[in-house]
């Protein structure tokens, strides 16, 4: 009952005009079920058992009123009450949509984005359905019920009582089903969310699947889930059709105990049969509200378990906030400073170890290192997806920690090593970069980043539709529409992890030359592998295990033939890896002009 209250307190204020017009549209369907049993004892006494004529006319159009009357307020509740259904579950996917993006990157990180979509669809209507079911069993069932049962009582008390046996073994039973229930159901909703996760993980890497000819163990696979799915919605279906059997048996036996008490009254007393007549229909037409009654118990403790999943993502608290007093940054130079650093994803994997370094207002600064030094992890901790542990991180003075999330991330335009492109048009994926971005600035930024060539080739141009994820553009492609993205965004800070690691020389030479472009005057962290990227940056950091060893330009640093940067160098030019100038070598021992941090 708390999860209904805290709905209800959270939306009844917004619907109250609606729920009120249901409501009372559900109080004269109930009224109208009570006045047609009572009608049928003047139908079969008046009209068949002293068969007055005259009442046929009023009797017949008060029933044709009374039919007329449940139609027309039976169509207006259901058109309402599907309105405001409806509305509900488009609230709450904007609503578990805006938190998701409130929340960590952590939290996407431990959670498959498939089964996560899934469970959102099938859970999102549980909300729907409980506010439905608890308004139309109280307002139309529980009303017709109590119409009904008063009908009934006046009519005869003593087959009332008889009537009435049945109710204790009723609610025994639906308890021990909506227990039941609880359990089979969340079971159910998991499963068949991991069954259309797997199904959408395999459709979007459907090119690895089939050049690994994994269809098979994937087609394996999928049958098991689905064998799962459908052994848990069978479950779910006997559980909860178990209540037809228990409440018909009831229904009979109180049905079958009322026939023959009042044959034997009419046979032995001779009484008119109106009254057991209207008894009757009374009690059959009150049959339906006991029935779905006992159900609402059921469907409730399904739509809780629904319910209590989608509020379980809404509970949970992000844990980059904002500290309380933070203010807005505001860019001058734009200098980045990691001062002794710290910072571990567990409590037990330290990732950064006091990690020092300065990245100068207007220069390129590169972080290279080998897989695992922490490179990607400095720009996800400029960027706050994560808090540092010790240390901090400033932007010209200002702690990153003591200034608002957007504000930080509008200040920087990020380019990945996996461009990812979103439905829609290629202007409206180089747009999100800067919403207010007008046709002139996004066709502008595309010119910038050597993209504006390729798209004026597609079918439609700017406003040609991407496909998912870009798949109907190459990688160069899409990581041009990654930069022009950035360029349109306009930022002081520009953030580049490994943009051009995953292209073929030709598409990293047109990107390396963009890239150039879109640094110029901003300061810029560039996470690099292929060093041959990285040789006119400003400043060059080496990381290794977590720890900054080694700083300086690309010449000072090589000037150390022991350095560990020389060792990354010389692996990649004996691999082919790295293009030498000619008549360059790895140089012999010199003066020192670098600048070596120790680890």
């Amino acid at each position: 009952m708390g999860l209904i209250r805290r709905i209800l307190r959270e939306n009844g204020r917004d619907y109250r005009t609606q729920y009120t017009i249901s409501a009372i549209l559900l109080i004269i369907i109930g009224v109208s079920s009570g006045a047609f049993a009572l009608i049928m004892r003047y139908v079969i006494d008046d009209i068949f058992y002293r068969q007055r004529g005259d009442l046929i006319t009023l009797i017949g159009g008060v029933i044709l009123g009374t039919f007329i009357l449940r139609g027309v307020a039976t169509y207006w509740q259901s058109v309402t009450m599907a309105r405001i259904g409806n509305n509900l579950i488009a609230r709450y996917q904007a609503r578990i949509f805006d938190h998701l993006m409130k929340l960590g990157i952590d939290f996407f990180s431990d959670r498959r984005s498939g089964a996560l979509a899934a469970q959102i669809n099938e859970n999102v209507t549980g909300i729907r359905d409980l506010i439905g079911l608890t308004l139309t069993s109280i307002a139309r069932d529980a009303v017709s019920l109590v119409v009904l049962l008063g009908v009934m009582v006046w009519q005869d008390p003593l087959l009332s009582g008889i009537v009435f046996l049945i109710g204790p073994p009723l609610v025994i039973g639906v308890g021990y089903l909506g227990r039941r229930l609880r359990a089979v159901t969340r079971q159910s909703v998991e499963i068949n969310s991991r069954l259309i996760g797997a199904m959408q993980e395999a459709t979007q890497g459907i090119a690895v699947v089939k050049a690994f000819t994994m269809e098979e163990q994937l087609g394996a696979r999928l049958r098991k889930l689905i064998v799962n799915a459908e052994e848990r919605s069978n479950k779910i279906a006997s559980v909860t059709e178990r209540l037809g059997p228990i409440t018909e048996t009831l229904a009979g036996f109180a049905i079958a105990g009322v026939i023959a008490y009042a044959g034997y009254r009419a046979i032995a007393f001779q009484q008119p049969p109106g009254t057991v007549f209207s008894f009757i229909t009374a009690f059959l037409l009150a049959y339906d509200p006991v029935r779905r009654l006992s159900r609402v118990h059921v469907g409730l403790e399904r739509a809780l378990v629904n319910a209590r999943m989608i509020y379980e993502i809404l509970d949970l608290e992000p844990r980059q906030r904002d500290v309380p007093g933070a203010v807005e940054l505001k860019v001058g130079k734009g200098e980045v400073r990691f001062d002794h650093v710290t910072f571990a994803y567990g409590e037990n994997a330290p990732v950064l170890h006091d990690v020092s370094f300065v990245a100068e207002a207007g220069k390129s600064t590169a972080i290279v290192g080998a897989s695992g030094a922490g490179k990607s992890t400095l720009v996800a901790l400029l960027e706050r997806f994560y808090d540092i542990h010790d240390g901090a991180i400033t932007i010209d003075g200002h702690d990153i920690a003591k200034v608002t999330k957007s504000s930080l991330r509008k200040s920087m335009a990020f380019v990945s090593q996996q461009p990812y492109l979103f439905e829609g048009t290629i202007r409206d994926n180089i747009r999100y970069g800067r919403p207010d971005a007008t046709d002139a600035d996004t066709e502008y930024a595309a010119q910038k980043a050597a993209a504006d060539g390729f798209i004026r080739q597609q079918p439609q141009g700017y406003d040609t539709s991407v496909g998912e994820n870009g798949v109907t553009l190459s990688g160069g492609q899409r990581q041009r529409l990654s930069i022009a993205r950035a360029i349109v965004r306009n930022a002081p800070i520009l953030l580049l992890d490994e943009a051009t690691s995953a292209l073929d020389n030709e598409s990293e030479a047109m990107v390396q030359a963009a890239l150039t472009e879109v640094m110029r005057g901003k300061t810029t962290i560039v996470i690099a592998h292929r060093l041959s990227t990285v040789i006119n940056a400003d400043k060059i950091v080496v990381l290794e295990q977590g720890r900054v060893v080694e700083q300086g330009t690309h010449k000072e640093l090589l000037s150390d033939p022991t350095g560990i940067y020389t060792r990354f160098f010389r692996l990649q030019t004996d691999k082919g890896g790295l293009e030498i100038g000619v008549g360059e070598e790895l140089p012999t021992p010199a003066p020192v002009k670098r600048r070596r941090t120790k680890a």
